[in-house]
């Protein structure tokens, strides 16, 4: 690294440190050295959120071991969950909202800044394919509700019933006391036994070393209708940087929101913080914004850096991700802070 690029990164982690109440020393430990984000060209690996990511990283390493992009990988992993309906909390078979709708959110990023994303979007199984035929289509980086069936349908996407006669029939069962109270993602149970786990983010780096990744949803179970969380937007449930890493989160999305959260977490990992750290960081901040409050809510990111390595961290126990490449093909269970 030249020198003016050391004194300038230097600058900035010292500003950076008295503004938190650190010593300069302190800062610069966290400062990587030139190898750091040393991108692993033909190394590609997939991480993703939650036990049921494991499936959804097969899918995405059929994609690399293709020598196909990143992003690619990633849009066609989470087309698994999508369209499993047993997968209640994603695609095909979501639960709805209180009004019985189910509606999707999704976004996607590719090693370009380029991103695509859909919120509240109905009756189309795959949410990230139109995402991505928003990043690859049109001039936006959003489309909602029914401008985004609109634009599906003109693309070819088939309008179908998402409300399986399962989910159906648990929101009935919930109408009898329609008691709004969203709860964390973590081993909730929720009428008929299953657990209310929300949310599959992606990320993946390919033989070339770009990244991608891609997060879908169909959010918080009997949410209030027009409901979104942070799965769609950029920087909150998703962000890729190709120069540095990746990040995505799972959890309540009105917490990741009001930090940034995605975004924060590459943000850490490009001063040089490792991925699980930079993960805790961003957990520690959603923290301390509800010092003094019960935090009855769960919240997970995962990281993975442009040098491969992966890392998570979650405000509860039970925050599972799924690793995938040429060494392993594991389930973790994340750290956690409570």
């Amino acid at each position: 690294m030249s020198d003016r690029r050391r004194f300038v990164k230097l600058s900035m982690l010292s500003s950076a440190a008295l503004l938190a109440g650190k010593s300069l020393n302190a800062a610069t430990q966290a400062l990587p050295d030139d190898k750091q984000y040393t991108t692993r060209k033909g190394k590609p690996v997939v991480v993703s959120t939650w036990d049921f990511g494991q499936v959804a990283n097969a899918a995405a390493w059929r994609v690399l071991e293709q020598d196909h992009r990143a992003v690619d990988a990633v849009e066609a992993g989470v087309r698994v969950p999508e369209a499993d309906p047993e997968n209640q909390s994603v695609g095909y078979g979501g639960r709805p909202d209180r009004d019985g709708h189910v509606t999707l959110d999704a976004c996607i990023m590719d090693e370009y800044s380029r991103c695509g994303a859909v919120a509240a979007l109905e009756h189309i199984k795959h949410p990230i394919s139109v995402a991505r035929m928003v990043m690859d289509k049109t001039p936006h980086v959003m489309l909602v509700g029914d401008g985004a069936l609109q634009f599906a349908l003109e693309c070819g996407f088939r309008k179908e019933n998402l409300l399986t006669t399962k989910s159906k029939r648990e929101w009935e069962q919930w109408l009898k006391k329609s008691e709004y109270a969203p709860q964390n993602n973590i081993e909730n149970m929720l009428p008929g036994g299953a657990y209310n786990h929300d949310t599959i983010g992606m990320l993946a780096m390919d033989n070339r070393g770009d990244m991608g990744g891609a997060c879908t949803t169909s959010g918080m179970a009997y949410k209030m209708r027009g409901r979104v969380g942070d799965s769609p937007i950029i920087g909150a449930g998703l962000y890729v940087d190709n120069e540095v890493g990746a990040a995505t989160s799972s959890g309540v999305g009105e917490e990741v929101i009001r930090i940034v959260g995605s975004h924060l977490v590459v943000e850490l990992m490009r001063m040089g913080f490792h991925p699980e750290a930079a993960c805790r960081k961003a957990v520690e901040r959603i923290a301390n914004r509800n010092a003094g409050k019960p935090v009855d809510f769960q919240v997970g990111f995962l990281a993975l850096n442009k040098h491969g390595e992966y890392g998570a961290y979650a405000l509860q126990e039970g925050f599972t991700y799924s690793v995938r490449n040429d060494k392993e093909d594991r389930i973790f269970e994340a750290k956690h802070l409570f």
